[in-house]
This record gives C-alpha cells, sequence and structure tokens, in this order.
C-alpha cells in the first residue's frame, strides 16, 4: 500500500493551518511530516518495527 497520500494530506494541514492563523497546529503538521518521512522509508527499507506496527502499538 502506498503512503504518499498521507504526506499531502499534512502538507494541506500545514497550509491551512498558516492561513489561519493556527502555528501551533502548523507546527505539529511540520513535526508529523517528519515522522511519517522517517517511519515509511524505514518501513520501505524493511527496517520497521517489528509485527509492522508503529510507536503507538497499533497495527497500521
Amino acid at each position: 500500500m502506498s503512503h504518499d497520500w498521507i504526506f499531502d494530506v499534512l502538507r494541506d494541514l500545514r497550509t491551512y493551518a498558516l492561513a489561519n492563523g493556527l502555528p501551533a497546529l502548523a507546527a505539529k503538521a511540520e513535526e508529523a511530516l517528519r515522522v511519517a518521512e522517517v517511519e515509511i522509508a524505514a518501513q520501505r527499507r524493511g527496517g520497521g518495527p517489528e509485527g509492522g506496527r508503529g510507536g503507538s502499538g497499533l497495527a497500521h
């Protein structure tokens, strides 16, 4: 499954937040983008967490 859509959603959220005076939300969206980039890159390399679970312990 391609995760590329999540990058579009997070970028849209960041853009919306910046345009509407929500800087803390924009910062969190940026942080989420960085986390998604790292985790998805690791998963694509086959280096994801055991059992295909993320840091939350929930299946993706």
